[in-house]
Order: C-alpha cells, then sequence, then structure tokens
C-alpha cells in the first residue's frame, strides 16, 4: 500500500500553492496588470480577442529573476 502520508503532504503544498497562484492573480488585477502597452486587444461586433504580449514578458522576466536568485 503506498504511503498516504506522503500523498496527503503533497495534496497540501499543491494547495497551498493554487491559493497563493489565485492570490496573486487577484492581486495582479487591482494594480492594473494585464491591460499594458502591448497587450493586443481586438474588438469586433461578436468577437473579442486578447493577448496579453507584454503582460507575459513581464511575468517572465520577473519569474527568470526569482528563480535565478534561488538557484544561486
Amino acid at each position: 500500500m503506498p504511503n498516504l502520508e506522503s500523498f496527503g503532504k503533497l495534496l497540501l503544498v499543491g494547495g497551498v500553492l493554487l491559493a497563493a497562484a489565485g492570490l496573486l492573480l487577484l492581486l495582479f488585477g487591482r494594480l492594473g496588470i494585464g491591460r499594458l502597452p502591448g497587450d493586443i486587444f481586438i474588438q469586433r461586433e461578436n468577437v473579442s480577442f486578447y493577448f496579453p504580449l507584454a503582460t507575459m514578458l513581464l511575468v517572465s522576466i520577473i519569474l527568470t529573476i526569482i528563480l535565478n536568485l534561488f538557484r544561486r
């Protein structure tokens, strides 16, 4: 029988990470991140298209810096 204690810890850590990601998304929404200049937004009569190009670049740069600091 697999070790249920380790599986339980894994589920708890995953839940905490998911909750933290949700809080960050709420915070980013209040700060206006997600509507940066460089984000592509096209709206027609029946269709709207949103591609957050500048937001993705900003998040990628920030995550790269943070992860490089943890690796060193």
